[in-house]
């Protein structure tokens, strides 16, 4: 099988095309193409294409030197534990390496997958939102 990873200065990303992971995935139903067009414009992402159609996605939100946020790690159900989130996440990773801190949140069923790629789980530190 063969899958292309690029960042989104390679291969540009479609916002339809990511909705459509995002469905598959049973994720962000209530966000609209144009909004995702947005977030396109102005984050670091990644993209994994298999026959010119979009598999995969991962995108980080950053201040461009000291900080990023690893955002919205998703793969197409049917590529899932095929290696393809590992290469997602590192080519990400290459993309952010001028970066000191680098962070996600996950389930905690993922930590396993992100510890394999040298991420660290610190039970000190609490998630915490505002909505």
């Amino acid at each position: 099988m063969k899958v292309e990873v690029k960042s989104f200065t390679e291969k540009p990303i479609k916002a339809t095309e990511l909705m459509r992971l995002y469905i598959d995935a049973g994720w962000w139903e209530e966000r609209k193409v144009q909004d995702i067009e947005k977030m396109l414009k102005r984050e670091i992402s990644v993209g994994a294409w298999k026959d010119d159609i979009l598999i995969g996605f991962a995108r980080a939100v950053s201040d461009g030197k000291f900080r990023a946020y690893i955002e919205d790690v998703v793969l197409h159900t049917e590529f899932q534990k095929s290696g393809i989130g590992t290469k997602i996440v590192s080519q990400l990773l290459k993309e952010l390496s001028n970066i000191d801190v680098i962070s996600l949140f996950c389930e905690e069923d993922l930590i396993p997958f992100y510890e394999k790629n040298k991420f660290k789980y610190n039970k000190s530190q609490f998630v915490m939102h505002r909505k």
